[in-house]
């Protein structure tokens, strides 16, 4: 049998030594993306993103394309679905890739969806509600506004929830209104369909098991929706649902006034919220394509005939103007970091056997320091107190 050397050939040592060289050199070209690797550009382990849940009930065919834009021919499509916030995650924003692929730990990404029928989905809520004590056993409900699609209401609700550290259980009620301006018209109708599946909704909520109070956050034509559901259920005899109606938060409403004061005259004003700000452009073309008819969500309590028709009303309204961000100023509410906190310090006001209780939705504790901008009384324009920020405007 031949003898078989173990001495390795001269010329390996030299390829062992530009072997270790070519390592070195990769390593050196890994380490500014080692992130991807789950460290941190300093070597410690990336953070991870967090998770929000949110119960998903929508009346949109499909969730994406054409049949996202069209209305689903009975009742409404239901879910459970997981949303990942990026850890470095900026208040007031929705991240998202402006192209590309998305990334866990730099975009707002749907992580988990679990479709469910009817009696699922609320047994599935009543044990997310099961157990639990004071303001977390409370639903906020999310009614987003026209020319929205189906991921940006989705993710609109999971930084809602994320940055206002909200307790309770996210519900998102999302209906077929993307589009153009040109389709203001077919929006309102497909909202006109969508009342009666949302106003359904809110009365399976209000007998849920163990519920709290069921509060609502409506954005722009959501609003009008919202407050055309709760009328058709005060008409049914239960404006107040059944004693579980919380706050009802209309965030830029594109309502127009007169429509508003025979809604608002089915309800309780005292659970209604106004979010306002007078130069939002949105609005301001929503009047002028309804005949320049006044909307409410663009109300100037600076005015004296718009505040006295605030004080007329009996709600209470927060004036955003100062906070208005972007060109268009119509998506305040969530955009500006301190009106989610005035929002979410409204929601979550604690009740006396709410103290030191622990949200277990969002992964953060009920935050008892999140307290409302000072929202101190509008001052009448002539007074030097004028220059303060602007605030609530209290019914009289």
């Amino acid at each position: 049998m031949p003898r078989v050397s173990r001495r390795l050939p001269a010329r390996w040592p030299n390829i062992a030594r530009q072997l270790c060289f070519m390592l070195a050199g990769c390593a050196m070209i890994l380490v500014p993306g080692c992130a991807s690797l789950g460290l941190s550009g300093n070597g410690e382990p990336a953070a991870e993103p967090r998770s929000v849940a949110i119960f998903v009930v929508s009346t949109r065919e499909g969730e994406g394309g054409a049949s996202s834009e069209a209305p689903v021919a009975n009742g409404a499509r239901f879910s459970l679905q997981m949303i990942g916030v990026p850890p470095d995650h900026e208040p007031g924003r929705v991240e998202r890739p402006a192209f590309g692929s998305e990334d866990p730990q730099k975009h707002f990404i749907a992580r988990r969806r679990r479709s469910l029928d009817e009696s699922a989905f609320f047994a599935e809520l009543a044990s997310h509600i099961s157990g639990r004590i004071g303001s977390n056993r409370d639903v906020l409900l999310y009614v987003h506004g026209f020319n929205t699609s189906y991921d940006e209401a989705r993710f609109r609700l999971g930084q809602i929830v994320d940055d206002g550290r909200l307790g309770g259980v996210a519900v998102l009620y999302t209906w077929p209104a993307a589009g153009s301006l040109l389709d203001y018209g077919a929006a309102k109708e497909s909202a006109t369909i969508a009342r009666d599946a949302l106003s359904k909704l809110l009365r399976r909520l209000s007998e849920l098991p163990d519920i709290g109070r069921v509060h609502i956050l409506a954005h722009s034509m959501g609003a009008w929706l919202a407050m055309e559901a709760l009328r058709e259920n005060a008409i049914s005899g239960s404006p107040d649902l059944n004693g579980k109606l919380g706050d009802v938060m209309l965030a830029a409403p594109d309502i127009d006034l007169n429509v508003f004061r025979q809604q608002l005259a089915r309800l309780d004003p005292s659970h209604v919220f106004v979010l306002i700000a007078s130069n939002d452009r949105a609005l301001s073309l929503s009047r002028t394509l309804a005949g320049d008819r006044q909307r409410l969500g663009a109300l100037d309590p600076n005015n004296p005939s718009d505040r006295a028709a605030l004080e007329e009303l009996g709600v209470k309204a927060y004036d955003l103007s100062r906070e208005s961000t972007g060109l268009i100023g119509h998506g305040t509410y969530a955009d500006a970091p301190l009106a989610v906190r005035t929002i979410a310090a409204q929601i979550t006001e604690q009740r006396p056997q709410d103290a030191n209780v622990q949200a277990v939705l969002g992964e953060k504790p009920v935050d008892s320091t999140i307290i409302a901008v000072p929202l101190a009384p509008l001052a009448e324009p002539s007074s030097p107190a004028a220059n303060l920020p602007r605030g609530a405007v209290s019914p009289r």
